[in-house]
């Protein structure tokens, strides 16, 4: 797959909106179809101020994040998307002071939805803090107007 249209955006889109700029989220890479951003730890992001980690909804953010950055590399455009579920497990507590990565890859498209696995963690995603499972559905007109639903496909259907 070459994301040679999408690949200058990647580091903007990753960070340029006003709450992915707040929380620091960084462009990491792309490697094959896995695209992967980094938050690094800061103690305004700390869920529990005891243990030093990073909260649970920053990593729902950065997995969520991190899946729509997958979804518009498997496009290799940029258009507009909106998560319609995700699914997030953790698995155990992020290290106190540590940096979080997440990586995703999209690994189904339709003409509608697309479909993502994404995995958050400190050095590695085979030790996983969360893992995640989602859907975008694509905002794309193609052949598809306003009202589309509604037409008559042809013949009559009076």
């Amino acid at each position: 797959m070459s994301a040679s249209h999408i690949l200058p955006l990647l580091p903007q889109l990753a960070s340029v909106a006003a709450h992915t700029h707040a929380l620091g989220f960084a462009y990491e890479g792309l490697e094959g179809d896995r695209v992967r951003i980094r938050v690094p730890w800061r103690e305004d992001l700390v869920g529990d101020p005891e243990t030093g980690v990073l909260a649970g909804g920053l990593v729902t953010t950065l997995l969520d994040h991190v899946g729509g950055l997958a979804v518009w590399t498997a496009l290799d455009r940029f258009e507009p998307i909106a998560t319609l579920d995700l699914r997030v497990d953790y698995m155990r507590a992020a290290r106190p002071r540590a940096d979080l990565i997440a990586e995703a890859r999209c690994y189904r498209l339709t003409h509608s939805i697309a479909f993502v696995r994404a995995w958050a963690f400190e050095e590695t995603p085979d030790d996983p803090v969360a893992a995640a499972q989602s859907a975008y559905i694509l905002n794309s007109n193609g052949e598809r107007g306003i009202g589309a639903n509604l037409q008559s496909r042809g013949g009559d259907d009076a």
